[in-house]
């Protein structure tokens, strides 16, 4: 699949993005090990993360640098060590992408400062992801779209206001191509918390943009949805499996579940169609399996039509069942056999 014909036309089908983040779980080998597991499924591209602890946050061990929130995965944690534990190296970037590319799937990468936008456009990355707690980060904006290629920003925690004024920046810069993901930042976040009709609402507010969706839920349901509201992008992220472990995957997809998604969410997309009544022309072959009526026992020229010898019965290849009112108390014209289905020749 092209990225720039998925920007520029609604009527493809949906665009999965696999987002590995830090489930490699430090091991070279297991994220190649996922980016093969990732093509397997369906999903038409790979995602990973661009920064260093250092790029990220500062090496201070105060409470302003320490994860509080009870609610949190990774409660108590400072962010320096956490960023430390999740961060790609760099010099992954290009075997991860390689092995992508190979396996016929867009690779691309969320920097998350102005080196790492350097960086990645020496590696000529298609496009830009923007994280939502970067969807603020003006000076990182500019700097990704001055690249030209297009961009993809998470919308989690952005006011009306802030969104206008990405928007707005990224276009001056030079971004042609947006794609704004309906975004709920948490981990992992929670259906009701999810508030995807917003999707139709950004999409009408911002008119010449994509809408998709980043998805923290568990499960496919809410992304599937998401589809019916307009979603053309939809993220995830994704690992071997949950049980190995790591700092994100309590909330990501496991292979089977991916490969679901990447099924069920094209199917969704198929079924939207358009406004259509009446029946289509695979459901007129079933036409004949309509009520109609039937004569339904032997009838003698001059009998009178009741409801002792016609019925209103399946096939439908006799009068609509809306006739058969009109139709008791008159009489018949011949002889006619029980099976026959009534028409208006045979009544007098």
């Amino acid at each position: 699949m092209n990225f720039d014909t998925l920007l520029l036309n609604d009527s493809t089908k949906p665009f999965i993005i696999t987002e590995m983040s830090g489930n490699h779980n430090r091991s070279l080998e297991r994220a190649l090990e996922i980016v093969e597991a990732a093509a397997k499924t369906g999903a038409h591209a790979l995602k990973i993360q661009t920064y260093t602890a250092d790029t990220l946050t500062l090496d201070v061990d105060t409470d302003d640098f320490r994860i509080q929130d009870e609610e949190s995965l990774w409660k108590g944690k400072s962010l320096y060590k956490l960023y430390g534990e999740a961060y790609t190296p760099w010099e992954w970037h290009k075997p991860i992408f390689d092995r992508a590319k190979q396996l016929g799937m867009i690779a691309f990468s969320t920097p998350f400062d102005e080196t790492a936008v350097d960086f990645l456009e020496e590696l000529d990355v298609p496009l830009y992801k923007i994280a939502s707690f970067e969807n603020t980060d003006l000076p990182l904006l500019k700097k990704v779209a001055s690249t030209g290629k297009p961009m993809i920003v998470s919308t989690g925690m952005a006011t009306l206001a802030e969104l206008d004024e990405l928007v707005c920046t990224v276009k001056e810069a030079g971004c042609k191509n947006l794609v704004l993901l309906k975004c709920t930042s948490t981990y992992p976040a929670t259906p009701e918390n999810t508030n995807i009709l917003t999707i139709p609402h950004m999409k009408q507010l911002f008119e010449d943009v994509q809408v998709g969706l980043s998805d923290h839920t568990l499960g496919i349901g809410v992304a599937v949805a998401s589809v019916a509201l307009g979603a053309t992008v939809i993220e995830k992220h994704f690992t071997l499996s949950r049980a190995d472990g790591g700092v994100d995957s309590a909330f990501s997809m496991e292979p089977a579940e991916m490969k679901a998604l990447v099924e069920e969410s094209e199917r969704a997309w198929q079924a939207l169609g358009k406004v259509k009544y009446g029946p289509t022309e695979k459901e007129k072959s079933s036409l004949k399996f309509r009520r109609s009526i039937y004569v339904s026992r032997d009838i003698k020229p001059g009998e009178l039509f009741s409801e002792a010898n016609i019925k209103i019965v399946r096939p439908g290849y006799g009068l609509e069942p809306k006739f058969i009112e009109y139709i008791v108390g008159k009489t018949s014209k011949l002889d006619i056999k029980r099976g026959t289905p009534l028409s208006w020749e045979l009544i007098l």
